[in-house]
């Protein structure tokens, strides 16, 4: 695998064995792994690195390719989970050694360090670099990624630490990020989250946050904000496809009905446990998945609370299409950058022919969703559920 990282096409070799064991370094150079805070390298980044690795005319030194290989096994497989070699194996003893150094850093971090060490090399020898570029206009957001790249726009929830769960402020900026793609130059808009999990649902602080005019103030705000973002969906004018990376979880999961193509890891589950919280299902669900999956399932999920493997989902035609985990972003990217190569205006026009059958429908359904919902959040046995949540998750 380690020769997948580097390619021996370059005009430098990987590592000497006596250099290797002397692990000798070039001091003038510096190394810069530090992800930058408003980008996080895609797939389609990741592998352009790899070819820009390939076209190195100075050996980078023995600290900077271990390096490099170390952050191409964390950014594709994960944490170093193999044996260590025997104390006699010295070249691959260190190689490992480089690898277990990196610890738990995600696959998503690692990919970011590998694409920002490699573009460091390439810019040192007068190439460019490998960064990616703001969708649209530049426009920039507190929690998440907006990328254009080879014609595909990519909105990334970026909470990683809080699961992607989506915040009143993460609603509006969802929605701008979808007005922006619409109408930028890209052929299809794709749908991620980083870190480990796809989305968590609802941040339920949403609901502690009570403003002057009270509960019914806020159900009425929350309800006039829910609408409109169910709408962008509904109305979304090109292909969109959700890449789920993760668990997900409430509207992250209703909303899927919405997307044209749904990739799931196989370590991804789909739950959406409204009736635990009082609540009721929304993002048109109460229509597309009686229809998807037929009535018992769908409230098996929605009524019941029923978690769903990724496999499930996919029998059940939630998903389209389960890949391993181990080769998900490398083979959903190469499918999706192939998809973007489509004629874009017959793609879209056939989307929204498709699409406007049941448009009006779509848009009653939220209404009637949101309409239930702000009467569920003004509920007594909503607010018991949720805070029993809270304390159940303080006790933890």
């Amino acid at each position: 695998m380690a020769g997948v990282a580097l390619k021996l096409s370059a005009p430098w070799r990987f590592v000497k064995l006596r250099s290797l064991v002397r692990f000798s370094t070039n001091p003038s150079l510096k190394i810069h792994t530090t992800a930058s805070p408003l980008m996080a390298a895609t797939v389609e980044q990741f592998e352009q690195a790899k070819t820009k690795l390939s076209t190195l005319k100075n050996d980078p030194g023995n600290e900077a390719k271990l390096k490099i290989y170390a952050l191409f096994k964390q950014a594709t497989q994960g944490p170093c989970n193999t044996p260590k070699p025997g104390m006699l194996d010295f070249v691959n003893k260190v190689k490992w050694d480089a690898w277990k150094s990196l610890g738990s850093i995600s696959q998503d971090e690692a990919r970011q360090q590998y694409c920002d060490l490699i573009g460091s090399l390439v810019t040192a020898e007068g190439g460019t670099s490998v960064v990616a570029k703001p969708a649209g206009s530049g426009t920039t957001y507190e929690t998440l990624l907006v990328t254009t790249e080879d014609d595909i726009t990519t909105i990334k929830l970026n909470r990683p630490a809080k699961k992607n769960a989506i915040t009143t402020e993460m609603y509006n900026d969802i929605i701008a990020a979808l007005e922006q793609a619409a109408k930028d130059d890209s052929v299809i808009t794709v749908f991620t989250g980083a870190g480990d999990f796809y989305c968590s649902g609802n941040d339920l602080s949403n609901f502690t946050k009570i403003p002057e005019g009270g509960v019914d103030e806020m159900a009425k705000k929350g309800g006039d904000l829910l609408r409109e973002y169910v709408k962008a969906y509904i109305d979304f004018p090109k292909p969109l496809v959700a890449v789920v990376n993760g668990p997900a979880v409430g509207i992250s999961v209703t909303v899927l009905g919405l997307f044209d193509l749904v990739y799931a890891t196989d370590r991804a589950t789909f739950h959406t446990p409204f009736s635990q919280l009082g609540q009721s299902a929304e993002g048109c669900s109460s229509y597309t998945f009686p229809k998807i999956m037929g009535n018992a399932k769908a409230s098996e999920m929605l009524l019941f609370n029923k978690k769903l493997t990724a496999a499930q989902a996919c029998e059940l035609g939630l998903v389209t299409e389960v890949f391993p985990d181990s080769s998900f972003q490398s083979e959903v990217w190469s499918r999706l950058k192939a998809y973007a190569k489509l004629p874009p205006n017959s793609l879209a026009l056939s989307k929204q022919l498709i699409r406007s059958m049941e448009k009006d429908r779509l848009h009653a359904v939220n209404d009637a969703e949101v309409e239930r919902l702000m009467e569920r959040w003004t509920s007594d046995e909503c607010f018991n559920a949720v805070m029993s949540f809270f304390q159940a998750k303080a006790k933890l």
